[in-house]
């Protein structure tokens, strides 16, 4: 026992410990999500958020020491993101002849996703640079947390603020798109797809692109594109306001 307590001591100290342990949780998640039949409750990531937090918890080993491990991961996003490229540009053809009504589709679905959350902030009596935060709450965390600094917002509450949404995003696409019934076959996935993109940003594009490639390919695209538009619109139209 003394031997496996100075060994865990050890390797919680060490890079080796956010890496491992982050790889190790993901993967173990991930064989549950497929054998549990893809259900939207059991989404690999929001799991593997609940146990490594639990774990960095109960080990009381702390955020930085982490994320000096896990940091190769976080390197990894970039490239991820960058190659959802490919996927559009299989399908450049199409977007050639929707692009208006998808430059329209992206600036309604995130004009009402921002504004929609900031009434409703404001309506429960929330302070005001939290109503703010809001704003970019459909856009990726770590592009929110830059407009959230430019509009007078918190940048920590904006970069969580995302990291829910995409969640809950991610969680309840398949059981609104049900609801609505939108289409699952067809172009009813690019509308799926482009609507998790828009609402949920790079969580909902990764739940999107393993349900279906056209899809996941729309998703891509929607969340670049909440990126450009809303990096340029909400700080220009906090300014004019």
């Amino acid at each position: 026992m003394p031997k496996f307590v100075e060994l865990w001591i050890y390797l919680s100290a060490t890079p080796l410990f956010g890496l491992t342990a982050t790889l190790v949780v993901y993967v173990l998640a991930q064989a549950a999500y497929t054998r549990l039949g893809q259900a939207a409750w059991a989404n690999p990531v929001l799991w593997s958020v609940v146990v490594l937090a639990s774990l960095l918890t109960l080990t009381r080993v702390d955020y930085p020491t982490y994320f000096s491990g896990a940091q190769f991961i976080h390197f990894l996003l970039g490239p991820a993101v960058v190659a959802l490229a490919w996927p559009l540009w299989e399908r450049r053809h199409e977007l050639r002849q929707r692009w208006r009504a998808l430059l329209l589709a992206s600036l309604a679905g995130g004009g009402a996703a921002s504004a929609s959350a900031m009434l409703l902030g404001w309506s429960v009596g929330l302070p005001h640079e939290v109503i703010l935060s809001l704003a970019p709450k459909s856009v990726t965390a770590p592009v929110a947390m830059g407009i959230a600094d430019a509009i007078g917002g918190v940048p920590a509450l904006a970069a969580v603020f995302a990291v829910i949404t995409g969640m809950v995003g991610a969680l309840s696409g398949r059981t609104l798109f049900g609801l609505l019934r939108v289409p699952a076959q067809g172009t009813g996935w690019m509308a799926r797809g482009f609507a998790l993109g828009t609402a949920a940003h790079g969580i909902g594009a990764a739940r999107a692109l393993q349900v279906n490639a056209d899809a996941g390919a729309y998703a891509g695209l929607a969340l670049g594109m909440q990126v450009m538009l809303a990096s340029l619109l909400i700080p220009l139209i906090f300014r004019w306001v």
